[in-house]
């Protein structure tokens, strides 16, 4: 007879955990076993990584997930190898060949092209994403067998450095550092690169070594996270401010900090500003987000009072 499964308390925690994402699991996967070792009642991400990618992945834990789709904004940045005159169906290793071509193009072609590549450009998004068109995802249309058409998007990629390159043998491929918006798909950029090459290429490998200002130095494994004890674990996390960055701060007197709580506007004498990050001085602790107009703090995402009161006792 099989043994009961002991059920896992779950508890309120609060912060932000930068993961490395290991090879081969989705980031929901990923948030999920993070989310069961920290036995967490609450938890998001701030954007996928295909299974393929590796690298930084900021998973947000309760108060935290109030400001995680500020951080979907952030500017990425990715090491990638794209494999020459291969095509896939998926643009990536995943995907069945689809195409095999010889590669001709000479080391001085390929700086003219990733130059052509650099500043802002225009991408059809991959079928094999999770893009949306009449409510059904695209890699869905994808499985069945089907292409829909798909709108450009536009998207500025900042820094494009070759890191290595092979244009011989077996195997010719192109290294590459990339510095990209949001909304950048570094599979259809590797496919691109390779078309105007002449040759085609896909994907086979892609970390992502930096996310707005977090980056690679910063993260934790799952394997990491797992060794640990269980109450050492939490002590892995980022306050929740830091999803915060380039935000005023306003810091608040106890009565007017209540009321901002409440909802209430406060009147001062700050400068305007689209993006402040408030705090109580009583103790110190974040109270949420707001704007300052015409000398008027207007609440914006807050923090419950339970949430601050729970963040303030699991402070050492």
């Amino acid at each position: 007879m099989q043994a009961p499964r002991t059920r896992v308390q779950r508890r309120p925690v609060h912060g932000v955990l930068l993961l490395d994402k290991p090879l081969g699991l989705s980031s929901n996967n990923a948030l999920q076993k993070a989310k069961w070792l920290l036995r967490a009642e609450k938890a998001g991400h701030t954007g996928t990584l295909d299974p393929l990618a590796t690298g930084v992945l900021p998973i947000c834990f309760g108060a935290a997930t109030k400001f995680s789709q500020l951080h979907l904004d952030a500017d990425k940045t990715y090491e990638t190898t794209v494999r020459l005159g291969v095509r896939t169906s998926t643009a990536d290793a995943e995907g069945e060949v689809i195409e095999t071509r010889a590669v001709n193009c000479t080391l001085g072609q390929v700086v003219e092209v990733l130059d052509r590549f650099m500043g802002p450009i225009r991408q059809v998004p991959p079928m094999h994403s999770a893009l949306k068109k009449d409510g059904k995802a695209l890699y869905e249309y994808a499985r069945e067998g089907e292409t829909v058409e798909r709108e450009p998007r536009d998207v500025v990629i900042h820094e494009l450095e070759l890191l290595d390159v092979q244009l011989q043998g077996d195997e010719p491929f192109l290294r590459l550092h990339v510095k990209c918006s949001k909304g950048t798909y570094i599979r259809t950029l590797g496919e691109d690169i390779g078309q105007a090459l002449g040759c085609g290429g896909h994907l086979v490998a892609l970390r992502r070594i930096a996310t707005g200002p977090f980056d690679q130095t910063q993260c934790v494994t799952l394997e990491g996270l797992e060794t640990l004890a269980e109450a050492e674990r939490p002590k892995q996390l980022q306050p929740v401010d830091v999803l915060l960055p380039g935000h005023a701060s306003v810091t608040l007197d106890p009565e007017n900090a209540g009321r901002f709580l409440s909802g209430l506007r406060r009147r001062g004498s700050w400068p305007d500003a689209d993006l402040v990050a408030v705090y109580g001085d009583q103790p110190h602790a974040l109270l949420g987000t707001a704007h300052v107009k015409a000398g008027e703090l207007i609440p914006g995402r807050l923090l419950s009072p339970i949430e601050i009161q729970q963040i303030l006792e699991s402070q050492p």
